[in-house]
């Protein structure tokens, strides 16, 4: 894929990624678009997000995001980054009324979309995708900046399991670019406020350890967001805390987004493939991180994930 070729003669192009957009979706959606401005001046490039977390204000482009999806006009070109069509929720209709579709992502689950399509499993992160695309014509400190935000927030900083060789060396190389990179992970990654704080110390004193331990969940009902006055937003990092309670192999993270409707988070080690869980229920992801949204109570919820968990543990055994 070479990204100028195919935004060729565009003079309006869009980029958007997934609804909830997290680190690496919204480090890719920025470090493209200002690629994009940087070689192609005279075109019009919006990036089209849903509520980007406010966590990622300092990177550049951020002030500019635009949530109004009312866009009537076709554009030239759009980019699904991070996702596939279904996933772009109100940037969808922009995508599909689009001259040119082209989807970059890293995600297994994904098949595919669009007119051009590169999707890399393999690849920690969107961002790192990008950085073979976009490194061809030319990365400035900005850019940088925002892949390195991207790659660090999909591989738990150089932690989780789908850091590779490869991942390490573009981190090296991106930081010689100048930014301050302790401070981005410091503040993008580890800092907290003080209700995350409070709403993440209830989710780990209520959570429960089942299948011998090895298998732990917990909750936070829609009762619960209100009380302690916080978003969808303010529960990351809960499932990954949760991982790390010792003898833990497969975590699991609900909160309630309707009546009997949970949005459902899991991590795992090399014990529990929960991409699989998850694209069971119409979900997906890594191998190590995935997520989907599913109806029933909480028990019900737990009872059919654990279902497929405990046969892979099986399995594995």
């Amino acid at each position: 894929m070479n990204i100028l070729q195919d935004c060729s003669g565009a003079k309006r192009i869009g980029i958007s990624g997934h609804i909830r957009p997290d680190g690496d979706c919204v480090g890719s959606c920025l470090a493209l678009c200002s690629f994009l401005k940087k070689q192609m001046p005279d075109a019009q490039v919006t990036v089209f997000l849903e509520n980007p977390p406010e966590t990622f204000k300092d990177l550049v482009g951020f002030d500019e995001i635009s949530g109004d999806f009312d866009v009537q006009e076709p554009m030239d070109v759009f980019f699904a980054l991070d996702c596939s069509e279904d996933r772009l929720g109100g940037a969808q209709p922009i995508y599909e009324k689009a001259v040119k579709k082209i989807n970059i992502d890293h995600h297994i689950s994904n098949k595919g979309c669009g007119d051009v399509s590169l999707v890399v499993p393999e690849a920690s992160a969107t961002a790192e995708v990008l950085y073979d695309l976009l490194v061809q014509g030319g990365i400035n400190k900005e850019i940088a900046e925002a892949l390195y935000v991207g790659i660090i927030h999909d591989c738990g900083v150089f932690q989780y399991s789908n850091t590779s060789p490869k991942t390490m060396e573009i981190g090296a190389k991106l930081i010689q670019f100048g930014f301050n990179f302790p401070k981005i992970i410091e503040e993008t990654f580890y800092q907290k406020t003080y209700l995350q704080t409070q709403i993440m110390g209830r989710a780990l004193m209520e959570s429960i350890r089942f299948m011998d331990g090895a298998c732990i969940v917990s909750c936070v009902d829609k009762r619960e967001m209100e009380f302690y006055n916080v978003t969808s937003k303010d529960l990351d990092g809960i499932v990954n805390q949760l991982r790390n309670i010792e003898g833990v192999h497969c975590a699991i993270f609900m909160y309630q987004i309707d009546v009997l409707e949970y949005k459902v988070s899991m991590r795992s080690d090399e014990m529990v493939n929960v991409a699989e869980v998850a694209s069971y229920f119409g979900g997906g992801g890594h191998i190590r991180a995935a997520g989907c949204t599913m109806k029933g109570t909480f028990h019900d919820c737990v009872n059919n994930l654990s279902f497929h968990i405990e046969k892979q543990m099986k399995e594995k055994n």
